[in-house]
């Protein structure tokens, strides 16, 4: 009874975390691998949790892209493709050969540093060009398949091209759905995701879907001139997150 009582609470944790990664993510455009990688760690190991979170959020990230269907830019994801598809075939090989987590710090220091210059000068009113998001793909798909956490690094590109709310969110989440499924073409290779993912992915990702949709009444009642101010924030408590816990 003690082990049935324990799995019943596990399922919970695992679905509360779903929904709160999803509505979260449906108004900054990340933070959902964040709190959803910790959780399937503790739930699943470490080996199976990447991949499954793989499957999580691509079921994530389609509902984020469905909900925004018309304020996508095809162009920023056409030109993000060009680098992710390539690096997250490399990424998932080196994640399934030899997995590493060192990322993680750097990555929280990044976004530390990327609010801060934001904010400067010289880091106001920057813009990026449709090929930069070329090599955004690139390490965004890197970072992706060895840690399981790419939102945070995207958010500020997406932001300096001018992206806000809606367009943002589904802007981003097409662009992240791209990799996510050369990824999980990858770990399908090497035996990394089974059937068994494959079904705990779908009910997680039901659940994400539902939380996506609350994400998205919240975003639609956010003024754009607010928005950034939210992502940066959570930029933040992602970046001293990944530094204390990498």
């Amino acid at each position: 009874m003690m082990i049935e009582l324990t799995d019943l609470i596990l399922v919970g944790v695992v679905i509360g975390a779903a929904f709160a990664a999803s509505t979260l993510s449906a108004v900054t455009g990340f933070g959902g691998a964040a709190i959803m990688l910790p959780v399937l760690v503790a739930a699943f190991g470490v080996k199976e949790a990447i991949p499954l979170l793989t499957v999580v959020q691509l079921f994530g990230n389609a509902s984020r892209v469905w909900l925004n269907r018309t304020e996508l830019s095809l162009d920023v994801v056409r030109w993000f493709a060009y680098g992710a598809v390539p690096a997250a075939i490399v990424g998932g090989v080196i994640f399934a050969v030899a997995p590493s987590a060192a990322l993680v710090r750097i990555l929280g220091v990044f976004l530390l540093i990327t609010v801060v210059y934001r904010h400067t000068s010289f880091g106001t009113g920057r813009t990026i060009g449709l090929r930069g998001f070329m090599p955004v793909g690139a390490i965004a798909a890197s970072l992706s398949a060895l840690t399981g956490v790419a939102g945070p690094f995207m958010a500020p590109f997406f932001l300096a091209y001018g992206l806000v709310k809606g367009a943002y969110i589904g802007t981003e989440a097409l662009a992240t759905v791209v990799f996510h499924v050369t990824k999980l073409g990858v770990y399908g290779g090497y035996s990394l995701v089974g059937i068994e993912t494959l079904w705990v992915g779908l009910a997680i990702g039901v659940v994400m879907f539902v939380g996506s949709w609350v994400g998205k009444r919240v975003l639609d009642r956010v003024p754009a001139s607010f928005f950034p101010y939210i992502v940066e924030a959570v930029m933040v408590l992602a970046g001293l997150t990944f530094l204390v816990q990498g």
